[in-house]
């Protein structure tokens, strides 16, 4: 009898010390990763791109060190474009995130040859959706809001789209796809949006997700903010002749934890 109290007594001092070991790393250890994911793309209209595609940074305060950080690991990547679907700031107030000035002139500091593009996220509506476009533009951030911009890379057309977030806006597909007459790559906050994409569309980014945040190796993510459970949770969907990449992203929202789900920035190459 003496025995067996002992040994659950044991057992519950080291479910207790997992228990904490797990909290401390989901809280302050995988958080602060940062990973760069590779995806190679053949596609017969695009050749020799390299994409750098970061999103959901969700920047915090106290994170001047991070976004330092995130923008060296963007600049390392010498990529031709720097794309991204939003959610610069965090939470619902100004109060939880760092100014976006501050953010947008960090993020001036990403270089790439052909442009940095985005969308923006719901956090950023929630905010001040107005002012974060007039600041993301004022440091060569361009914004696309159910339209594109044409570019011209390796003597060929390469249309750059982007769509309203799906919770906040009004995502418009057919309008942020007026005039493309070539390749398109369809920038998206949501990947909700991806079953109603045309095929002519040679990629769709999308974020939101930031690929459940934590996930648990038996029952999968605990939240995905998607209608469609895990389908677009994260990484590369092939479905009915159309690619979607949906990014785990940067930052945290709700609670700043993860759990086998740790932050990216997503490198596409398309050979």
């Amino acid at each position: 009898m003496f025995y067996n109290k002992s040994v659950k007594k044991v057992h519950s001092l080291l479910f207790l010390i997992l228990f904490i070991l797990l909290c401390i790393y989901s809280f302050f250890i995988e958080p602060n990763k940062l990973e760069v994911s590779y995806y190679k793309l053949r596609d017969s209209e695009i050749k020799n791109i390299k994409i750098v595609f970061a999103s959901d940074f969700h920047i915090k305060p106290y994170q001047q060190k991070r976004l330092k950080k995130i923008v060296e690991l963007i600049n390392n990547q010498n990529a031709d474009l720097v794309l991204s679907v939003g959610d610069y700031v965090s939470g619902h107030s100004v109060k939880s995130s760092m100014d976006i000035g501050k953010i947008a002139k960090e993020l001036s500091r990403v270089k790439s040859k052909y442009g940095f593009f985005t969308t923006l996220g719901n956090h950023d509506n929630w905010q001040d959706s107005k002012n974060i476009i007039k600041v993301l533009e004022k440091n060569n951030i361009r914004v696309l809001s159910n339209n594109n911009v044409k570019l011209r890379i390796n003597n060929k057309n390469l249309y750059i789209a982007g769509l309203e977030d799906l919770m906040t806006g009004k995502p418009e597909i057919y309008k942020a796809l007026n005039g493309v007459d070539s390749s398109v790559i369809l920038l998206s906050h949501s990947p909700d949006v991806f079953p109603h994409v045309p095929r002519s569309v040679n990629l769709t980014l999308a974020g939101h997700t930031h690929g459940g945040q934590v996930r648990l190796f038996f029952f999968g993510a605990l939240f995905t903010g998607s209608r469609y459970g895990e389908k677009y949770i994260e990484g590369l969907v092939s479905e009915n002749g159309k690619k979607l990449i949906t990014t785990r992203g940067i930052g945290t929202s709700i609670l700043p934890v993860r759990f086998n789900c740790a932050p990216e920035i997503v490198v596409v190459e398309f050979e």
